[in-house]
């Protein structure tokens, strides 16, 4: 029998996840590669070809599966004489998923996106997801937020992070991550450790890594209930049962307008509208209509995403450059973050940073012109941490304040006082997350 040939585009994360269940020892089909998306992986795209391990793609793959730029992926269409383009992305526009399908087809491929029927993996306990519909809304403020309440319900509850797996792949196949060591014992990038370090720091425990099935297996033998805390609007990668989508009312219509956000839309059993604080109530309006023709049966949660700074009278008055996190500034196309907005409520001179910007940090603002007032925290490489080092020690300002959620001193030395931001979420009125998660344990912890 003749294997399909296939290459499936992603970014390095849920790419894997979709090969793992539905490809992966699927005598039907021969994947002849990964590609590498430099648009949503800063700086991750090298010249020098990596390659999925043979010791995680399986029996059928002995010498492993290339991972490769996708800027070839017309070539590599040709060359192989592959048959079909499996989009495996998060967080790309509807116009973007059609673009990328559109080279496809005129190279000769057909091209395919699979629903999370053929993905979801059943877990043997309860699940809880907390999606959305963009990358920055707020998810996990949501995810840590559940996770709280019912460990103060005296409930043994584990998170599962969606994967950001950008090093030693074997090694970061099934991550477990309870204490700062950790974060080094898998040589963890700024964007995994902005994902990990909230749940450390409030002393929680999150999975995640590569094969999703070993994950929850591992994950299940300590816990009573599972939050699957899922990145960029990413689907679940588990059966819920219960499904939180976040959404953004600061980027009105978004959630009708990207992949696969529109779906966790439609999955949705309850929204959460974040940032009520900060919406414009025509916005608000733009949002609920939106969601009431997609999904009209989910409940709707409105909540405040609240600012705090550990030391906002420092920042009066001074001269500040604010760093925020990366990926909802590059991908998810923010300008600003709540360091910003913390700067700002405390009276301080933002400074521009571009005159200060070093190395990669450039290319960053080339490739994202959106970023205009503050410096994504970029650390995909030693490279790019080095740059956004000498960024801020260049900055003629008084204070760094750091909005991103990672502790920015652990990872570089700087010649300024840190003034660090938290944000957190905050119940406007009923019903509530905690309202919801109480009829949950009635129904699912008897």
């Amino acid at each position: 029998m003749m294997r399909k040939k296939i290459i499936i585009i992603g970014a390095l994360g849920y790419d894997f996840h979709l090969f793992n269940t539905v490809f992966r020892d699927n005598e039907e089909y021969e994947v002849v590669a990964f590609t590498i998306a430099g648009e949503q992986n800063v700086g991750t795209v090298e010249e020098e070809e990596r390659k999925f391990p043979p010791e995680l793609a399986g029996k059928l793959y002995p010498n492993g599966i290339p991972m490769v730029s996708e800027e070839l992926l017309e070539e590599l269409i040709k060359k192989y004489n592959v048959d079909e383009v499996v989009f495996a992305y998060s967080d790309v526009s509807h116009e973007e998923v059609m673009h990328k399908a559109s080279r496809a087809l005129s190279a000769g491929a057909n091209y395919r996106l699979i629903s999370g029927r053929f993905t979801q993996i059943k877990a043997n306990k309860p699940i809880i997801a907390v999606c959305a519909v963009r990358t920055g809304c707020g998810k996990s403020q949501v995810s840590r937020a559940v996770y709280r309440y019912l460990k103060e319900k005296g409930i043994k509850v584990v998170a599962i992070r969606e994967p950001m797996p950008y090093g030693d792949l074997i090694q970061q196949n099934v991550m477990r991550f309870e204490t700062y060591e950790d974060l080094d014992k898998y040589d963890c990038t700024i964007e995994e450790r902005e994902e990990y370090e909230p749940y450390i720091r409030q002393g929680l425990v999150i999975y995640s890594g590569v094969d999703y099935e070993k994950i929850v297996r591992k994950a299940e033998e300590e816990a009573d209930v599972l939050v699957f805390d899922g990145g960029n609007n990413e689907i679940s990668f588990y059966i819920t049962d219960l499904l939180f989508v976040v959404v953004d009312p600061l980027r009105p219509g978004h959630e009708i307008k990207y992949h696969p956000g529109e779906v966790n839309a439609r999955y949705a059993d309850v929204f959460v509208i974040n940032k009520m604080n900060s919406a414009k109530s025509e916005d608000v309006k733009v949002v609920e209509k939106n969601l009431e023709q997609l999904n009209p049966k989910a409940v709707k949660i409105y909540t405040n995403s609240t600012v705090m700074a550990d030391n906002p009278l420092k920042m009066k008055g001074k001269k500040v450059i604010v760093v925020e996190d990366g990926p909802t500034l590059t991908h998810g196309g923010m300008a600003i973050g709540a360091g910003y907005v913390a700067a700002k409520n405390a009276g301080a001179k933002i400074v521009d940073p571009k005159p200060f910007l070093m190395g990669t940090m450039k290319d960053v603002y080339e490739e994202f012109p959106h970023i205009t007032e503050i410096v994504p925290a970029m650390g995909y490489t030693d490279e790019q941490i080095e740059d956004l080092e000498k960024t801020l020690n260049q900055a003629k300002c008084d204070i760094i304040v750091n909005g991103s959620p990672i502790d920015l001193e652990k990872l570089v030395k700087v010649n300024k006082p840190i003034v660090t931001v938290r944000y957190d979420i905050e119940a406007i009125k009923s019903p509530t997350i905690e309202e919801i998660l109480d009829d949950f344990v009635k129904k699912h912890l008897k």
